[in-house]
């Protein structure tokens, strides 16, 4: 058994291979462990000399993976990399020695973090990580994260019948609406990756115009890390990049990514044309989604982060991601000012998402006020 901790960039970037057999063995993987994920993220995104990337090998074959990277904030922090953009996170272990690489990862973390608190984001509940926390030895604490909307891998059919029988009905309309305009799927070939993902986001910014448009989603890092991302993932089968075309022309483009168990929609971008001609495009997406998803024997159809009320119409399990603190016993202070800052910031954000209705509706009102007393 051997322990190590990897901070070259380049020798992360050779590790492609062993990562993807890792991977594939890792039960609760999710795309956002991929190796090609992971290291078109650190291109993107990384800051030189901060990569920590923890790997334990039995006999030479790697069999667990921490892919963390230092941060300094208030204090110094070990946190995942691909956060941010990532639905997920989590570390691998070997499908077949869990324990060992469990034991192994520990210790490693142990060595890593004596300076650092280790601050794991959107876990999902059953992922490696949750394993690597309840069997930790110094100090932990366990806070919420994001929701995750989840729905059984199953065709679109199967989907309706969790819903209300008015509900179903409307969404079998809409759906025989789409068919009846003609606007089909057509996957992208890998050599088409770049320009149809520039295409994507480019429908992305019309489709968000003037309602709040993520910014990051804009920038050039971003698109060039879903092209580096894409292109990788496509090959093995974890990422499918999708255009419906209407007449000819692409009004509408997919990114979803896969895992042998989960898969997921992970962004769009529709012509504001759809909208106005009453084109549902969740719904659209979803049935595309859901076929290839359970043809492909995965369980779960992810609906990733958000609880937006499109979602809810489908019924979904609303999951909520963990974030998991662990620190040495040494540095327990630290983590415990660590987990009282953000225990602070959840109630903040909670505190504005509960007061944002009546703002907005306070606005509405003084605005029909104010137009009133215009006309009067």
């Amino acid at each position: 058994m051997s322990v190590t901790l990897c901070r070259d960039p380049e020798a992360f970037a050779a590790l492609g291979p062993e990562w993807d057999r890792l991977h594939d063995s890792c039960a609760t993987a999710t795309p956002f462990q991929s190796h090609a994920w992971l290291h078109s993220w650190w291109l993107s995104y990384g800051t030189r000399g901060r990569l920590r990337v923890v790997l334990a090998r039995l006999d030479g074959r790697l069999i667990g993976a921490a892919p963390l990277m230092l941060a300094h904030g208030p204090m110094p922090l070990l946190v995942p990399v691909g956060g941010g953009i990532s639905d997920y996170g989590d570390v691998l272990l070997d499908g077949a020695h869990p324990r060992t690489a469990l034991a192994a990862l520990e210790r490693g973390l142990a060595r890593a973090a004596r300076h650092a608190v280790i601050d794991l984001r959107e876990v999902r509940p059953g992922a490696a990580a949750q394993r690597l926390y309840e069997t930790w030895r110094g100090a932990r604490a366990r806070l919420a994260d994001s929701v995750c909307m989840e729905l059984p891998a199953a065709p679109v059919e199967e989907l309706a019948r969790r819903m209300a029988t008015a509900r179903a009905q409307r969404v079998r309309a809409k759906l025989r609406k789409i068919d009846a305009l003609k606007i089909e799927a057509h996957p992208v070939p890998e050599p088409e990756v770049a320009e149809a993902v520039a295409h994507l986001l480019r429908l992305h910014e019309l489709q968000w115009r003037g309602r709040g448009v993520n910014p990051e989603h804009l920038r050039p890092r971003f698109a060039a890390h879903l092209v580096r991302a894409t292109r990788a993932m496509a090959r093995r089968g974890e990422a499918a990049l999708t255009e419906y075309r209407m007449d000819g022309e692409v009004v509408a483009a997919a990114l979803t990514l896969s895992s042998a168990h989960l898969a997921g929609g992970y962004l769009y971008g529709a012509d504001p044309r759809l909208r106005e001609r009453k084109v549902d495009v969740a719904a659209m997406l979803l049935r595309h989604d859901a076929r290839q998803a359970a043809d492909g024997g995965r369980g779960v159809l992810s609906l990733l982060r958000g609880a937006e009320p499109y979602k809810n119409h489908w019924r979904p399990e609303a999951v909520t991601n963990q974030r998991l603190l662990m620190s040495g016993a040494a540095l327990e202070p630290l983590l415990r000012l660590h987990e009282a800052r953000a225990r602070l910031r959840d109630r903040a954000a909670e505190t504005v998402r509960e007061r944002l209705p009546a703002a907005v509706e306070w606005r509405t009102r003084l605005h029909g006020r104010r137009a009133a007393a215009v006309r009067s």
